[in-house]
């Protein structure tokens, strides 16, 4: 399958590649570092046609119920303005990337970048409505949470969600649940590509 970016109507998501995700961090993914070469082309590709990228980021306060000193299931991480919620080093965002923030509500997960505000406290789902994009393309950390919730919300909200197959990761509290997550977005209708499958 061949696919055309097309800057009138596309945006790419880059979810939460964020140091706490990645190998030694607080809640580290395998292989999440090794996803950022590959976002990094896909970053260029979007750039060079003109069309939004957005990156979205854990932004927790620094008591949240779903840590598990507070009761939760996930150790702390993503502490807003701490190195572990930071951008990966080797992430490289284009001039004009939006940061998405979402899990600002210490008792809300917010999986789903749905659930994100921009700087200015503007919706998500508003700033796609802005720049008049329809379908997002997608990749990052979580495959199992915040890749897979955000293509679920995506389409319940009526966007075409296109999945980057290598570029995501999952976190696989129970082993298995990335390619579980996978076929349940194909289920709910996401496209599948690779960057060899990007015009």
């Amino acid at each position: 399958m061949s696919v055309q970016i097309d800057p009138a109507r596309d945006a790419l998501v880059i979810v939460d590649l964020q140091n706490d995700f990645c190998p030694g961090g607080a809640l580290g993914v395998a292989g999440g570092d090794a996803v950022v070469p590959v976002l990094n082309r896909y970053a260029a590709r979007f750039a060079g046609t003109g069309a939004p990228v957005f990156a979205s980021r854990d932004w927790h306060p620094a008591k949240t119920t779903h840590f598990k000193a507070y009761g939760g299931v996930w150790p702390p991480h993503c502490v807003r303005d701490t190195p572990g919620a930071e951008l990966h080093p080797a992430l490289a965002l284009p001039d004009g990337t939006q940061i998405v923030s979402k899990g600002m509500d210490p008792s809300e997960d917010a999986y789903s970048c749905f659930q994100a505000e921009t700087s200015d406290g503007m919706p998500f789902a508003a700033a796609l409505g802005e720049r008049g994009v329809s379908r997002l393309f997608i990749g990052g950390l979580a495959t199992d949470y915040c890749v897979k919730s955000t293509v679920v919300d995506g389409i319940q909200a009526g966007f075409e969600m296109i999945v980057l197959a290598d570029a995501v990761a999952a976190v696989d509290l129970t082993p298995g649940d990335g390619a579980k997550a996978l076929e349940e977005m194909r289920a709910a209708g996401a496209q599948m590509i690779r960057l060899d499958d990007l015009e």
